[in-house]
């Protein structure tokens, strides 16, 4: 099963160490303001979902970590897989990896023809749906060993 969101092994380990300080986490995929277009990451119900909000993915870190996006953004982005993973640097100001001289980092790869039928027949969760109680399905892991096991760099 093709998923929307896939995250790096480094990024889930400091995923995982940002949850045990920090309690239960999500990601909302910035749309390019202040932070210009990083995932930031927040204790979860800090940053209010809206209706129509997109879930991309919920990562198998912890209790798991749901991912959103914009339901607008996710139009534009809808043929491309998000990867994030993490890389030295200082972090968006309002994300909780800032002081850990780490950053999140959204890499992406367009979607093959087969891939974007099958996912034409799995519409994603809405925020108001996920509310409502709805889950995706998850079968085995969204965690890849690096970047460029999801998106491979052209000439490598």
């Amino acid at each position: 099963m093709t998923s929307r969101a896939l995250i790096t092994a480094a990024a889930a380990d400091l995923l995982a160490k940002l949850q045990d300080r920090h309690g239960a986490l999500m990601f909302h995929q910035s749309g390019g303001c202040c932070d210009g277009s990083s995932p930031m990451c927040y204790p979860d119900g800090d940053f209010i979902v809206g209706d129509r909000d997109i879930l991309l993915a919920v990562f198998d870190v912890g209790d798991g970590v749901p991912v959103w996006i914009s339901g607008p953004q996710f139009e534009a982005w809808k043929h491309t897989q998000l990867v994030i993973d993490v890389v030295p640097g200082r972090g968006g100001g309002f994300s909780l990896e800032a002081p850990e001289g780490m950053r999140f980092l959204s890499r992406g790869r367009a979607f093959t023809e087969a891939e974007n039928q099958e996912l034409a027949g799995q519409p994603p969760i809405t925020g108001a749906q996920y509310a409502d109680g709805a889950r995706p399905v998850r079968e085995g892991s969204l965690i890849v060993a690096e970047a460029e096991e999801a998106c491979p760099i052209p000439g490598r």
